[in-house]
């Protein structure tokens, strides 16, 4: 559901992950037509290497 949010509302995305600084920034980029490809790929790798590091890290917590 994160990665359908960050292609369609990115600035929104970056708040649901906890950078609230990046997401008024994607905001500003997204004000320009031409901003709003590079805000919604930033935002939907932002959110898939978060997503990640929780899987590793509740791996780690299994494995000890």
């Amino acid at each position: 559901m994160r990665f359908l949010l960050c292609l369609i509302i990115p600035w929104l995305g970056f708040f649901t992950i906890g950078r609230p600084i990046a997401g008024v920034i994607c905001l500003i980029l997204q004000f320009t037509l031409i901003g709003w490809l590079p805000a919604s790929i930033w935002a939907y790798l932002l959110s898939w290497s978060v997503q990640n590091r929780q899987k590793i890290e509740k791996m780690m917590k299994q494995q000890n």
